[in-house]
């Protein structure tokens, strides 16, 4: 699970950025960068006026290598992956399962940096951008990171699409309480993300979630039934039975209906058959003209509530 979980973090949630907008950003960087590094430089010549060539020399080498390398490595590993171009591009350097970057994996990106981007003005970065699948520089490649997009439009995922109408109401007699919570978000990313997926990836995907999901409930999983659309009809069914658990069973199955004005009304009086049927005690005809109450009133009076017993 632990696997599966990692590998659909990668394929559903992160989508790798291109050459264009990495361009961009790097563009950016080197910009603030070049920028910093003038400032610096200005700063040290009217500083180190007073030093010899050799000392005014070995500080602007020092000034280049902090400023135009240590600064993006620093950048990038304090701000996990987010440069001030790739913010306001939207991208983010991750690792390859995912998780943040650390300060070893900026600094291979750094060093090589130099190389690709700054020494061949980026000829070698472009090259290895297009050539890989998703589009990583050598840096990327020796450190284990992915430059990806933060910012996706709203309308590419989330849709989750519905079950068949033949399966309605299929899988009803499943247990689903031993499916973990996991599992469930596994399958609403799958199910959220399944047109943006390879088709052979997608169909593997689904064989192997529905296989953990038929474990888990001890059914396994019908013949004719495709294991996208099953991952569908259980969801729905999961979905369903938490609905019914907060608001209720729409079909009255699970509480008690409210009560009508006739059954909210206390019986009338009715023939002594009717009485003799609904175990209500017959009283005797008053005598003397004088009305004499039931022995159960004359005892004690109590409140109606409302309540009647079944015929």
């Amino acid at each position: 699970m632990g696997e599966l979980v990692t590998g659909e973090a990668v394929a559903l949630e992160l989508r790798p950025a291109r050459l264009p907008s990495r361009a961009l950003a790097v563009l950016l960087d080197l910009v603030v960068a070049v920028v910093v590094y003038m400032a610096v430089t200005i700063a040290l010549v009217a500083s180190t006026a007073s030093l010899d060539v050799a000392a005014q020399t070995a500080l602007s080498i020092a000034a280049f290598v902090l400023v135009l390398v240590g600064g993006p490595i620093a950048v990038e590993t304090l701000s996990h992956g987010r440069s001030l171009g790739k913010m306001a591009c939207g991208l983010r350097v991750v690792r390859d399962d995912g998780g943040p970057v650390r300060f070893r994996h900026s600094l291979v990106r750094g060093l090589i940096g130099v190389i690709e981007i700054l020494m061949t003005f980026g000829v070698v970065a472009c090259i290895a951008s297009l050539v890989s699948a998703r589009g990583r520089r050598l840096g990327d490649v020796f450190a284990g990171t992915l430059v990806v997009r933060e910012r996706v439009p709203a309308t590419s995922g989330g849709f989750m699409p519905p079950p068949p109408p033949w399966l309605a109401g299929r899988f009803s007699g499943l247990d689903l309480s031993a499916v973990p919570d996991e599992l469930w978000l596994a399958v609403r990313q799958y199910l959220a993300r399944m047109g943006q997926l390879d088709v052979h990836v997608g169909r593997a995907m689904a064989e192997r979630l529905a296989a953990d999901v038929a474990a888990r409930t001890g059914a396994p999983v019908p013949q004719e039934v495709p294991p996208p659309a099953y991952l569908a009809a259980v969801l729905q069914e999961r979905q369903a039975r938490e609905s019914r658990r907060a608001f209720g069973d729409p079909r009255g199955g699970g509480g008690s209906a409210p009560l009508g004005p006739a059954a909210a009304s206390p019986p009338s009086p009715a023939s002594p058959a009717a009485a003799s049927q609904q175990g209500t005690p017959r009283t005797a005809p008053p005598q003397n003209g004088q009305a004499e109450q039931p022995r159960d009133v004359r005892q004690e009076r109590r409140p109606g509530t409302g309540f009647v017993p079944p015929a």
